[in-house]
């Protein structure tokens, strides 16, 4: 049993064309999804930041012989909240930045709470956002990021 269609060059010239026309609006689709979606660098120069390397994990083993310890989490009213274990007479700041450098920087406010713990008196907006911790006691410092969101 034979059908009246019969393939083409007509239609063969048709089928490459749609075929690359679906890849290249895809491809045009991804490059624009992943150049709107970077907000820039990680470090501006990687050269410099190789020869900070060393220095940063002298930095880092110094911290740990503290012996500080510290967990970051969001109440349900999305205040961070931060319990702290080591020195009883800590100040604590915080700056959140959006992973991706699409929201301005936000300088959470932190208090101590009656508990110990330290509260930001400003929730932090939905999102996910990077926070910048630094604890200083005793002339010394400590210092993390934690990922909320």
């Amino acid at each position: 049993m034979m059908s009246g269609f019969r393939l083409n060059g007509r239609h063969v010239a048709g089928i490459f064309v749609g075929f690359f026309a679906v890849v290249i609006a895809v491809n045009v689709l991804m490059a624009s999804y992943a150049i709107g979606g970077f907000g820039g660098t990680v470090v501006d120069n990687s050269y410099v930041a190789s020869q900070r390397f060393n220095g940063w994990l002298a930095q880092a083993r110094a911290q740990d012989a503290l012996g500080w310890e510290a967990q970051a989490q969001i109440d349900p009213d999305r205040h961070l909240v931060l319990t702290l274990t080591g020195p009883q007479n800590a100040a604590v700041s915080a700056i959140a930045e959006h992973p991706l450098g699409k929201a301005a920087d936000i300088v959470l406010h932190i208090t101590r709470q009656a508990d110990g713990r330290f509260r930001a008196t400003m929730p932090l907006p939905p999102g996910r956002w990077l926070v910048r911790w630094t604890v200083r006691a005793d002339r010394r410092a400590m210092r993390f990021v934690e990922r909320q969101g």
